[in-house]
């Protein structure tokens, strides 16, 4: 992710938080979303990783074997090696995060560790320190974090304002504000989805990591995790129950798919 993709980024949810405050609130109301977008912007970068890991109750891990592993990817992908992290849920899964490859980690469930075999785990780790070195991780953490934050931001002004209570102020504050950060969202990670998987593939078995997609995406469906799905789009697999738009709305492109792509770069070498 490049400094002006950043910077496009920032640059499109802070105008979301201006609208929101000068629909609200006319220029004083801007000024307050202005005001809050740069708070938030500052703590994002600084602070999303920490955040996101809070959200998942990620607890420091040791685990030797899980550690090699790491070690051993990081010096393929030539990147510091990030610290690891354990969420205590039997539904398998791993996300990473961090404002940049010194600044990182990775987090793995119970449910991996339990229900894949080591080849599928580290292709899976593979696949998530690709998005430590491409810096996916910052943009797509800071996206989470402000992206709350504008739902936020609405629900302050909608409280506090009993003029501007119509149904344009409705839909600005069920539907638009959280839909536009979520577009957001998925704008960022369906493709970097695809791109990490090359990245694992390139350091790993891509059959092995077609294979773990598989199963996670499989126990996605009979036990979905259950919690705060904010930052769904951060793990290897979205972990949370899907509706009937799960395709259009959905922050990862389709398992089939993605196996799909790792059985033709395992085929083609």
């Amino acid at each position: 992710m490049s400094f002006i993709q950043l910077a496009l980024l920032l640059g499109i949810l802070t105008a979301l938080f201006l609208a929101i405050g000068f629909f609200f609130a006319g220029f004083a109301g801007m000024t307050i979303g202005l005001v809050i977008a740069l708070l938030t912007n500052l703590i994002a970068y600084w602070y999303s990783d920490s955040f996101v890991l809070r959200l998942y109750r990620a607890k420091p891990y040791e685990n030797k074997k899980l550690r090699l592993m790491i070690d051993k990817l990081a010096k393929k992908h030539d990147i510091p090696k990030p610290k690891l992290y354990f969420v205590d849920t039997d539904v398998p899964n791993a996300f990473a995060t961090g404002r940049s490859p010194k600044h990182s980690a990775v987090a793995v469930t119970r449910g991996l560790i339990d229900k894949l075999n080591d080849g599928e785990v580290e292709a899976v780790l593979a696949h998530e320190l690709s998005h430590v070195k491409h810096r996916d991780t910052l943009v797509s953490t800071m996206a989470a974090t402000i992206g709350g934050a504008i739902t936020w931001l609405a629900y302050m002004f909608w409280f506090g304002s009993d003029e501007n209570r119509n149904i344009i102020s409705y839909l600005l504050l069920f539907i638009l504000a959280p839909l536009a950060a979520m577009m957001i969202r998925l704008s960022i990670t369906r493709s970097r989805e695809y791109l990490a998987d090359r990245g694992g593939a390139q350091i790993a078995d891509p059959l092995k990591l077609a294979s773990a997609l598989e199963k996670i995406s499989e126990s996605v469906k009979s036990n979905p995790m259950r919690g705060n799905a904010s930052a769904s789009h951060l793990f290897i697999v979205n972990p949370f129950a899907a509706g009937n738009l799960a395709h259009l709305f959905s922050t990862h492109p389709r398992t089939e798919e993605r196996v799909k792509r790792l059985k033709a770069i395992a085929y083609a070498e």
